[in-house]
């Protein structure tokens, strides 16, 4: 008897019938997320419990109902008014593999060290942050070029040398917040575009706490 890739054969000893047992790779939580994370990107919905089963490599709809309930306890989905799931936090997890010299290459590191959800790597308070796509070169000096994304986070207290979105005097803009004493300046990070101090009005918006930027779609 040929014993296929992937599978034991168990002898009962008190009936000496031979059973056939698939050797699955065991899922943890991070893997159910990204498989459902995965299926809504593709599908712009929430699998069913029958799409569940395959999804997840499962044969009982009690294994795909304890899953889904691991996901709403960890607060990744949540029901609407109608008990229906939906998304609340479904990230996507990247392995992260170890680390890279930019000016000379070295080989990465191949074990895997950590999985890295850039949701929550990048966005601290969700409740309160919003991204805006960044328009013009006054910021290009810190890295941040036209068509980059921002990530603002609102109601955080800016810090001296924090990258702000504000409104000032009437127009909205994004640069540096420098206060000294009382005096307040925003600053861009490109020389042809001098400093600005508020004449009227400052009304800050919120704070910079990220940049992203797709090099292919």
């Amino acid at each position: 008897m040929s014993l296929n890739q992937g599978q034991i054969f168990i002898l009962d000893n008190r009936t000496f019938v031979l059973y056939t047992v698939s050797m699955k790779k065991r899922i943890n939580i991070n893997d159910v997320e990204q498989k459902f994370a995965s299926f809504f990107k593709k599908q712009r919905r929430m699998p069913t419990y029958s799409e569940m089963l395959p999804l997840l490599g499962v044969k009982a709809k009690s294994a795909a109902g304890y899953w889904t309930k691991k996901l709403l306890d960890k607060g990744a989905l949540e029901k609407d008014a109608k008990g229906f799931l939906k998304p609340a936090r479904l990230s996507f997890n990247l392995p992260l593999v170890g680390n890279v010299a930019a000016g000379f290459p070295s080989p990465a590191e191949e074990e895997l060290r950590d999985t890295i959800s850039f949701d929550e790597y990048l966005v601290n308070n969700p409740s309160s942050s919003f991204v805006l796509s960044v328009t013009g070169d006054s910021m290009i000096g810190e890295g941040i070029k036209e068509k980059d994304l921002v990530i603002v986070e609102r109601g955080r207290e800016p810090k001296n040398g924090d990258i702000i979105l504000a409104e000032v005097d009437g127009h909205w803009t994004m640069k540096y917040f420098r206060k000294r004493g009382k005096k307040i300046t925003l600053e861009a990070a490109n020389p042809k575009y001098p400093p600005i101090s508020p004449q009227e009005e400052l009304r800050i918006a919120g704070v910079i706490t990220a940049v992203v930027r797709k090099y292919h779609k």
